[in-house]
């Protein structure tokens, strides 16, 4: 394809003609799947699905209620609510009602979305909501009181942004928001940190903190852990390399000195370092534990809380009062583990908390360090719908929720096997669906991502089970590098120039399952999104003969312009910087929309994405769309015009969005 991109013009994401373009290809892929007689059944049954009452409303603790933002038929933007944990116990709860996001709409005229809320510690008398209009990245921020139920007249307000805010104290907030030129960096992000006082002008406030236009952003946050508490800020120098310091009393900002790769959390007196890099003698991946203090005054002394091997990697931690919850992995298992320091801080010794059964899945929800040792734990596996437990470190636990079944499971087996790609490593994947071994090859469904450290463990997949599963179908999950489920050298092997190990490792488990009788090629789908919506590219372009369809949503397809294209600038560090010529020549061949030739057959392709989309850019799918109908390839297009980057706003556009794909796979693939 020559330089000279002529499909540029579809990158005008409100455009004229560039949204008339995307209502005709819109109208064609409707005529397609919209219009099949299996589309709105199966679509009522995804939505019976997202919509059910009878769901596990997941809470957050704040003092002494649980908070849970809903999303039901009744309540299609949701509401925010929340009740006591004597009440949380009974079967239908009943809630107190803070912020009714449908009535807002409605009363406003404007298709807000939620995206959260900063509620002040420790009080929890006031929240900073954040709205996102029409589920972008981008949002508005209001000052809500939780005792009136109301938002706070002339309390603090921010325009549309990708800002970040958090409360300092009753009268001040650290933000970083967009205030004109020079505010944000080149990705789109804020640059600078300030303090700002309720009733003064933003424009006013103290300057606290400034990053570099290249970093991706910077931030501020108060500690307000009582008797600890701290003000902190930092800078995100690109996805994987951040800095952060210690505000002193004067504001004199300290480093905490540590590798730039390094993830730093502070709890109380303690201090824990995450390693994506070896330091002070320990080998990547490994978790260490400090003195707060002492780490300051210049004590590196580490105290080892976790060391990976080749199988078992750091799947996260939680603080509770007294003790920090350890998730780990071991090929893509998990175990749980609760650790207790020492009264000096040293000498943490360590129990399990729970079993967990194999092949399954169990993973910290909730704690309350401010206060107790009390915990939440959701359980769950592909075929075990969640169950909610609530227990305190070293005393019983209770099951407060349990998930009824959503899809027949009669008949379904889960597997885990290993596929080994072209340099020899070995490749985990989770096959869900018929035995195979009675049954012979089917149709199946093979789902990736591979990027950005993120791991794919197991779930209870209630949509992909009525939409696919119950169908006859086989889901699976392939647990490539690039992801983090052998931590931090897993993410890193495919990094940059290195990315096609991600997409060996995909088209080997593609070829294993062939190999294994699961599938044949032209029963095999292969969907992802965002990232793995690249991962979809380039097996379109790189192993179309593997694959009888592919999926692929939001994605990242020309690699030569991501950085130019809304947060694209942030992704650097993962794939590398188009304006470097040594990198160029490597982005070049990674993109599939450069990849694209007449002279190749390729599998059909569902491309879909989201006018709204703030973080990858519509233009990628709409360019690929067109550059394959420009070939006589086959392809079918979808833009939702809300949603963001998740694709859908609501209940009622994610089961669109879930029917048009699995309706398309079973065309083909059936």
């Amino acid at each position: 394809m020559s330089d000279d991109d002529p499909y540029l013009w579809l990158e005008d994401i409100s455009g004229e003609d560039a949204l008339a373009w995307v209502a005709e290809r819109n109208a064609e892929t409707a005529d397609v799947l919209a219009a099949d007689a299996g589309f709105a059944p199966l679509k009522e049954r995804v939505r019976e699905v997202l919509d059910a009452s009878d769901r596990i409303p997941y809470t957050v603790r704040r003092g002494a209620f649980l908070y849970n933002f809903w999303r039901d038929a009744e309540h299609v933007r949701g509401v925010w609510r929340r009740t006591t944990l004597e009440q949380y116990r009974k079967d239908a709860p009943e809630w107190e009602v803070l912020l009714d996001v449908d009535a807002l709409a409605a009363a406003e005229g404007e298709k807000w979305v939620w995206d959260g809320a900063r509620v002040r510690r420790p009080a929890y008398d006031r929240a900073l909501i954040r709205l996102s209009r029409d589920g972008g990245d981008a949002v508005v921020v209001r000052e809500f009181d939780l005792v009136a139920r109301e938002f706070v007249a002339d309390g603090f307000e921010v325009p549309e942004a990708k800002t970040r805010i958090g409360w300092i104290d009753a009268d001040t907030v650290f933000l970083g928001t967009d205030t004109g030129p020079g505010s944000l960096t080149d990705s789109g992000y804020p640059r600078t940190v300030r303090r700002w006082r309720r009733g003064t002008p933003v424009e006013e406030s103290e300057l606290v903190y400034e990053a570099e236009d290249t970093d991706v952003s910077a931030w501020g946050y108060r500690d307000s852990t009582p008797g600890f508490e701290r003000d902190f800020v930092g800078r995100s120098l690109d996805f994987f390399r951040s800095e952060t310091y210690l505000l002193e009393p004067g504001g004199t900002p300290v480093r905490i000195d540590v590798p730039d790769d390094a993830v730093v959390d502070v709890h109380r007196r303690h201090l824990l370092v995450t390693l994506k890099s070896d330091w002070l003698g320990q080998p990547t991946g490994s978790l260490l534990a400090f003195g707060f203090d002492a780490f300051l005054a210049g004590d590196r002394t580490p105290e080892v809380l976790f060391t990976p091997d080749e199988r078992t990697a750091l799947a996260g931690h939680a603080w509770t009062r007294r003790h920090l919850i350890l998730e780990t992995m071991r090929d893509v298992s998990t175990h749980i583990e609760v650790l207790t320091p020492g009264r000096d801080g040293a000498g943490w010794t360590r129990t399990p908390l729970v079993g967990v059964p194999a092949l399954s899945a169990v993973s910290v929800v909730g704690t309350d360090p401010d206060v107790s040792d009390e915990y939440f734990l959701d359980v769950s596996g592909f075929l075990q719908p969640s169950s909610l437990h609530r227990g305190h470190i070293g005393a019983d636990t209770e099951v407060l929720k349990q998930a009824p079944d959503r899809f027949d499971t009669a008949g379904l087996t889960v597997e885990q096997y290993f596929a080994t790609s072209p340099d020899g490593t070995r490749v985990p994947y989770f096959v869900i669906g018929p035995d195979h071994t009675a049954t012979g090859p089917g149709p199946t469904l093979l789902y990736g991502y591979g990027g950005f450290e993120v791991s794919l463990t197991p779930y209870y997949g209630a949509v992909t089970g009525r939409a696919w599963l119950e169908g006859g179908g086989t889901y699976v999950i392939a647990n490539i590098r690039g992801g983090g489920e052998y931590g931090p050298d897993w993410h890193q092997a495919a990094l940059r120039a290195d990315r096609p190990r991600a997409f060996e490792d995909f088209a080997a488990v593609a070829e294993d399952l062939v190999a294994r009788g699961i599938t044949t090629p032209d029963q095999l789908g292969a969907s992802g999104g965002s990232n793995g919506g690249l991962l979809m590219g380039a097996m379109l372009t790189r192993y179309p003969e593997l694959f009888g369809a592919i999926v692929a949503q939001v994605p990242l397809l020309d690699m030569t312009r991501f950085h130019k294209l809304l947060a694209g600038a942030s992704w650097i560090a993962e794939y590398g910087d188009p304006d470097d010529e040594t990198d160029l020549a490597h982005l070049r061949e990674l993109s599939p929309y450069h990849r694209l030739t007449a002279d190749r057959s390729y599998p059909p392709v569902l491309l879909m994405t989201s006018t709204r989309d703030d973080r990858v850019h519509p233009g990628h799918a709409r360019k690929t769309a067109a550059r394959l109908r420009e070939l006589g390839h086959p392809v079918l297009f979808h833009e939702n015009t809300g949603g963001g980057h998740a694709g859908a706003g609501d209940n009622e556009q994610a089961s669109h969005n879930s029917a048009l794909v699995h309706t398309f796979l079973r065309r083909h693939l059936t």
